[in-house]
């Protein structure tokens, strides 16, 4: 791994407050991700299951955590199992946690090779008294699984296996543990923040009409690894001229002209936790007066809207309050005439054709991070604040997001060093 140790407490604290959700005489399996092929022979860099990584710390593939707090043998109460490594694994694909490695980095004194997983398990699942037995799968509200996952084959196995036992959703209580971040977290989150700003400084410096957008992308890449980082926590956006006006576009192989603005959403992972900065600069240093006046338009929004946050708001009540600032925004711009407001579809609100997204959403292990929605906020969350105005018929757009946690009167930004104001970011630009 290339991020520092992190402190086993949090696993173990972590571990503790699943463990007070539970109901009584309740057995809990957790699995890794896969290490997932391309073609060939080929594989995907490996990312852990977040729930798994939350519980135990393990950043390593085959991995199953179980828990059952009720057992009558404490040595079964906390069971890791790992995949035993081997001369031949150690030559090709290098070190793998040994038992003792394990124990220090989790807490977790029962340790045991995956090879014993079927043995174990079916020990606890018949000489136990067990009465719930609870499976992870993926219930964020936005996923579109058609691959099929480790997880989901143990469920499989397990219904058909067990098909008596009486089994639980394990997702709520994950949702509503890891929406909720520790110091522990939080420190994690700043550096992968702290990465991502310097990135954007290296690449303020960087740009200049007729540079590729890819090139760009490599600058980031290249501040990322050399800090500390696995990469880039999402596909990054690098969006120049009218590339600016498609949310998701990811291609990042056209020129940057003289003129355009760039919009640049990207962000560093850092010991499996995400960062997500959106900044919109000139590519020649200088706004135009039409792209400033569209530029502090949308920091006031964002600007509003770190105001609006706060324990007990709802999101969806919170986002309708920012699309009406967004709104009289529009109006100052001439975008949209304040009296055919007055009389547009309510259905069909006019300011739609320039801001369409969601102003936010949780962040941590997760860059689209675990949470209800619909739950009022709550404190020691992280939301994403990203308020845009996108102006097609003028070929260009602007995006301002920063990363803040809910605090009691208020927000504290994790991305508060990072250049945003028009004036700061033309200086370093031309420095």
């Amino acid at each position: 791994m290339r991020y520092k140790s992190i402190d086993k407490e949090l696993f173990e604290t972590n571990r503790k407050n699943l463990v007070k959700e539970l109901k009584s005489n309740a057995l809990v399996v957790v699995n890794s991700n896969d290490i997932m092929p391309t073609n060939s022979d080929g594989t995907m860099r490996f990312r852990q299951n977040s729930d798994l990584f939350y519980l135990a710390g393990v950043d390593q593939e085959e991995t199953v955590l179980v828990l059952y707090p009720d057992f009558h043998d404490k040595k079964y109460r906390e069971v890791l199992f790992l995949r035993e490594t081997s001369e031949l694994i150690s030559v090709w694909e290098g070190h793998k946690l040994t038992k003792e490695e394990a124990r220090e980095q989790t807490g977790i004194e029962t340790v045991l090779w995956v090879s014993e997983f079927p043995k174990v398990f079916n020990m606890l699942m018949v000489m136990g008294d067990v009465e719930h037995v609870y499976l992870n799968t993926n219930d964020h509200y936005r996923a579109e699984v058609s691959v099929e996952s480790r997880e989901s084959r143990f469920v499989k196995w397990c219904l058909e296996k067990y098909p008596l036992h009486r089994y639980e959703r394990l997702a709520p209580i994950m949702h509503r543990l890891r929406s909720i971040k520790s110091k522990y977290e939080l420190d994690l989150l700043q550096q992968a923040c702290d990465i991502t700003e310097k990135a954007f400084r290296r690449v303020l410096k960087f740009v200049k009409p007729g540079v590729i957008e890819y090139e760009i992308e490599a600058e980031f890449a290249h501040e990322f690894l050399r800090n500390g980082s696995r990469g880039f926590a999402y596909e990054p956006i690098i969006a120049s001229g009218a590339n600016s006006c498609v949310l998701h576009y990811i291609e990042n192989n056209k020129p940057c002209g003289d003129g355009d603005v760039l919009l640049l959403d990207v962000g560093a992972e850092y010991a499996n936790y995400n960062a997500d900065l959106t900044r919109t600069i000139p590519v020649n240093g200088k706004f135009t007066e039409r792209q400033k006046q569209v530029y502090n338009a949308v920091l006031r929004v964002q600007r509003e809207a770190f105001k609006l946050l706060k324990p007990g708001e709802k999101y969806f009540e919170y986002h309708k309050e920012i699309q009406k600032i967004t709104e009289s925004e529009l109006i100052g711009l001439k975008l949209i005439d304040k009296k055919d407001v007055k009389n547009q579809d309510k259905d069909k609100p006019l300011f739609m054709k320039y801001f369409m997204h969601g102003t936010g959403h949780q962040l941590g292990l997760d860059v689209h991070d675990v949470g209800n929605m619909y739950h009022k906020m709550r404190l020691g969350q992280v939301w994403t604040v990203e308020p845009g105005i996108y102006i097609r018929e003028e070929g260009f757009g602007i995006r301002i997001e920063n990363n803040v946690v809910i605090e009691k009167n208020g927000v504290y930004d994790l991305m508060k060093n990072t250049p945003v104001e028009v004036e700061e970011i033309e200086e370093i630009m031309n420095s």
